[in-house]
């Protein structure tokens, strides 16, 4: 067998197990726009499915990472109001003793300290009371006013190609790299292997 033979077939087939994998990443990406190629119509992937993707991942973040119900808890959770009624009693303080005197001052003269502490204590109890009442409310309004899916959805749609294929090769540059090389090894052994058949066979 030819010494060349034996050199070429396996940096021949290293070489096109290399480009096979540039090949296919550069195809997520291109071409941006459909083109045909001997009649069959060509489209980079992200570019023809990305309203697919950008659907996709707004309802897995939004029913599986993101729960109204939640959201609901966590805010209405007495321990929440627990953590502000320092600073609420301290406003309302403020308001009993400062400026409902200054407000109405008439009222403030038949008002004493035992009543301003009464009326301070109710008011509390109405706050407690009325806090997870006003934040569950609040998060079925949220809910129904903030839509996260479609915010995902046409927040991605917007989202150039352009700008994805900059992000994907900069995060996974490294990847991308050892892919290539990946794709060489295996083009090489399979070139390898092509070699020993066709010695075997003569």
């Amino acid at each position: 067998m030819n010494i060349w033979v034996i050199i070429l077939i396996p940096l021949i087939s290293a070489f096109i197990g290399w480009i096979t994998i540039r090949l296919l990443i550069k195809m997520l990406f291109h071409p941006r726009k459909p083109k045909k190629i001997f009649g069959i119509k060509f489209q980079g992937i992200l570019p023809k499915k990305k309203q697919q993707f950008a659907e996709k991942i707004g309802s897995v973040v939004s029913n599986k990472f993101f729960s109204y119900a939640d959201i609901e808890q966590k805010i209405s959770d007495p321990q929440n109001l627990k953590k502000i009624l320092p600073s609420i009693e301290t406003h309302v303080d403020e308001f009993l003793q400062v400026r409902l005197s200054k407000e109405m001052p008439m009222i403030s003269m038949f008002i004493g300290d035992k009543t301003i502490h009464r009326m301070k204590e109710t008011l509390l109890k109405e706050i407690e009371l009325l806090f997870p009442k006003v934040m569950q409310q609040y998060a079925g309004d949220l809910k129904t006013q903030f839509n996260l899916e479609q915010i995902i959805i046409s927040k991605l749609s917007a989202f150039s190609t352009d700008s994805l294929e900059k992000i994907f090769y900069q995060a996974l540059s490294k990847e991308l790299r050892l892919a290539g090389l990946m794709g060489a090894l295996i083009g090489f052994i399979i070139g390898i292997v092509q070699v020993l058949i066709i010695w075997l066979t003569q």
